[in-house]
């Protein structure tokens, strides 16, 4: 039997394209002792996978040659390990792939959850992304002012969501006028400011009379620079991502630094969603509540086909996704 693939064929130095992936056909994995044969059912699409293109992070970097990483939820179709058993659906870092093999130590049993899809989403790494940075970073007060950069992102909407759950003022940084409109009216935000506005620091400042105690940044460069001069004495800035550098030769950084950090005392603070994965339990805990109490509402952003995945990834990154995006490479089971 044979198994399609995604590849990285050519590094990117600049804006990536379709061109820098190839789809292939490839044989069948097969697992060896202790592995577990996984049908891919969906795919994690994140900004992420970008940064992996330019050098090491917190992984391996990615190889011109190298399938595609990515995190996926998958189906168990043959195990040679006690761990998991054949129909078992689990949680593994993967590839772009129709079929991968991986470690059965390394894949997490899922919980009985549908759709799926709130698994990677609310429930999975976006959810817990914006919980732990938002909780176990920001720390946030009720009546504090947070403010989320790519807040119609799949991360940023989830953030603005809990802040307001437990009782923030919310603003919302977006792209365009649109997303900036849903975001206030659909996702809950006291307000929301378009980056690509001349005048955003006039309009943030509006948005914020009181100034910012949290800022939740998922972008870097010039909006975090503007963010930086609204922050207020002993706010907390948590650092998630920096997406409007990763697709650029050119990256830029905030000029403000560290000027700013020390007069104003701020905290500033970088995290990956596997530093707390002790208290996952906690957080899927909040979750669930808050979605059940309508306090959070879950909208994901699901790309059909694995052929789809390469276009999935440059939209993300050109920000035309509202919710958390993801590649689905085949059905639920039933």
């Amino acid at each position: 039997m044979s198994n399609r693939q995604i590849q990285l064929t050519t590094l990117p130095t600049g804006e990536l394209t379709p061109d820098h992936f190839s789809l292939r056909t490839t044989d069948m994995p097969e697992p060896g002792e202790g592995q577990v044969l996984l049908r891919t059912i969906l795919m994690s699409i994140d900004a992420a996978n970008r940064s992996w293109m330019k050098g090491a992070t917190y992984r391996d970097a990615v190889q011109a040659g190298d399938a595609m990483p990515t995190y996926a939820i998958g189906e168990v179709m043959h195990s040679n390990s006690p761990r998991l058993k054949k129909g078992d659906v689990v949680a593994a870092e993967s590839v772009w792939a129709d079929h991968t093999v991986c470690d059965a130590r390394k894949a997490l049993k899922l919980p009985d959850i549908r759709p799926l899809s709130n698994l990677l989403s609310v429930y999975g790494i976006a959810g817990k992304t914006a919980f732990h940075g938002l909780i176990g970073v920001g720390r946030p007060i009720a009546g504090e002012t947070v403010l989320v950069s790519a807040a119609a992102g799949s991360v940023g909407g989830y953030v603005g969501q809990i802040a307001k759950a437990i009782g923030c003022r919310v603003v919302g940084i977006a792209g365009g006028a649109e997303k900036c409109d849903w975001v206030v009216e659909t996702l809950g935000f006291d307000a929301c400011v378009d980056y690509r506005d001349p005048g955003m620091f006039k309009a943030l400042r509006a948005a914020c009379p009181d100034g910012v105690d949290i800022y939740f940044d998922n972008v870097g460069g010039q909006v975090l620079e503007t963010a930086l001069f609204l922050m207020n004495e002993r706010g907390r800035v948590v650092c998630c991502g920096a997406i409007s550098q990763y697709d650029t030769a050119d990256a830029t950084g905030p000029r403000n630094l560290p000027g700013l950090v020390v007069v104003k005392r701020l905290r500033m603070e970088g995290f990956i969603v596997m530093d707390f994965a002790d208290q996952d339990a906690t957080a899927l805990r909040a979750l669930q509540t808050w979605v059940k109490s309508g306090d959070i509402k879950v909208f994901e952003d699901i790309v059909e086909g694995l052929e789809n995945a390469p276009s999935a990834l440059i939209g993300l990154l050109a920000g035309d996704n509202r919710g958390k995006r993801m590649v689905r490479v085949g059905p639920d089971p039933s």
